[in-house]
């Protein structure tokens, strides 16, 4: 079977398997363990709320942007905690 055909499964969302050997930085289980709080201040390291706001379109990003009115919005928001956590694992970190 062909692993990039296997899918694995957080909370009812489907993410492919990458596969063996790819350049994916990281997987779904790499999630675990890993805050919600902490996920997000690593992407605004790496990003800034600018970029972010760009990368996923929603408003706690783009208007008066901050940690704390951004985990409130995505812990009640399972859409947008899902793009986080997706731009999350897609993005390679330097550091």
């Amino acid at each position: 079977m062909d692993r990039a055909a296997i899918w694995v499964y957080k909370d009812g969302i489907a993410f492919p398997q990458p596969a063996i050997g790819s350049s994916a930085a990281m997987s779904v289980h790499d999630l675990h363990g890993i805050t919600l709080e902490s996920l997000l201040t690593r992407l605004v390291a790496h990003y800034g709320w600018d970029e972010l706001g760009k990368r996923i379109d929603i408003n706690c990003f783009i208007s008066d942007p901050s940690i704390k009115s951004s985990l409130k919005f995505l812990r009640k928001t399972p859409w947008a905690r899902t793009k986080v956590e997706e731009l999350y694992l897609a993005t390679n970190f330097t550091n």
